[in-house]
C-alpha cells in the first residue's frame, strides 16, 4: 500500500513539472513572437532608411 502511495505522489510530482514545462514553453514562445515583430518592424524602417538614403545619395 504504501508503494502505491509513493508511487501515486511520484506520479502526481512529474505531472506539476510538465505543467510548468509547458508554462514556460508557452512564455517563451510568446516572447519569441514579440522578438519576430519587432525584427520585422525593424527591418521595414531599416529598408526605409535605405531607400531615403539613397535617393538622398542619387540627388547629390
Amino acid at each position: 500500500m504504501f508503494a502505491v502511495a509513493v508511487g501515486f505522489l511520484g506520479l502526481l510530482v512529474l505531472a506539476v513539472f510538465a505543467i510548468r514545462v509547458f508554462v514556460e514553453a508557452e512564455r517563451l514562445g510568446r516572447q519569441v513572437a514579440d522578438s519576430a515583430g519587432r525584427i520585422g518592424r525593424a527591418a521595414e524602417e531599416l529598408e526605409r532608411a535605405a531607400s531615403s538614403t539613397a535617393r538622398s545619395a542619387e540627388a547629390l
